[in-house]
């Protein structure tokens, strides 16, 4: 019995050496690209996140936020490695994220003035 027992574990331990990986990488091309894009345009995303909180926190008392596309640009190179990045694309976004975090109460952004391309 006690010979069974280490067996299969040994079996179990062979598996997961053999499957190690296999649920976080894509068995696809396509789907690979998907993961891609959908991790691209999530650290898109948090670059505008960051770009808008940091311009905050380096505003004066009752000066407004100044955001800009390039900074979202600096944000996602220096974070996430991403260095070619067409300016629209991230204009698109912190347009997006500019007006669900309530700025224009308190921010000014130059991301209206981009080429709106979609």
């Amino acid at each position: 019995m006690g010979l069974l027992v280490i067996v299969s574990g040994a079996v179990l331990m062979a598996v997961g050496v053999i499957w190690k990986g296999r649920i976080v990488r894509p068995l696809s091309r396509a789907r690979a690209r998907a993961v891609d894009a959908r991790l691209y345009h999530r650290h898109l995303v948090r670059s505008a996140d960051l770009a808008i909180a940091s311009a905050r926190d380096a505003a004066g008392h009752g000066e407004p936020a100044i955001v800009t596309v390039a900074d979202v640009l600096r944000v996602l190179d220096e974070r996430f490695g991403y260095v070619e990045v067409p300016r629209w694309q991230a204009g698109n976004v912190l347009r997006r994220r500019f007006e669900r975090a309530g700025c224009a109460a308190d921010c000014v952004t130059d991301a209206y003035h981009q080429d709106a391309r979609r």
